[in-house]
């Protein structure tokens, strides 16, 4: 049991770095206005009330969540320059 919750810990500080990070990246003046586009929508979509699929459908109106917005973020990050996350992942790194 300790396994899963320190694995869980894990996971959450993994997720906080990376949103740090996207923060960094959609405030970085070098970031291609598509990129913004892309993860904007993704935080949009996921902050939206409502969804494509409604979430009480069974298994289908959680999966669009669950698909979509890595879809988004993905697309996003095609557009995004190596350096210009390096950079934010750096950044992020040394305030933590």
């Amino acid at each position: 049991m300790s396994r899963l919750i320190a694995k869980l810990k894990s996971i959450t500080k993994q997720l906080k770095q990376e949103f740090a990070v996207y923060r960094l990246v959609l405030k970085h003046p070098q970031t291609p206005w598509i990129a913004k586009a892309f993860l904007g929508l993704a935080v949009g979509y996921l902050l939206l009330p409502f969804d494509l699929i409604p979430d009480f459908i069974p298994v289908l109106g959680q999966l669009d969540d669950v698909v979509i917005i890595p879809v988004l973020v993905y697309i996003a990050l095609l557009f995004i320059p190596q350096e210009i996350i390096q950079s934010c992942r750096e950044k992020v790194k040394l305030t933590i």
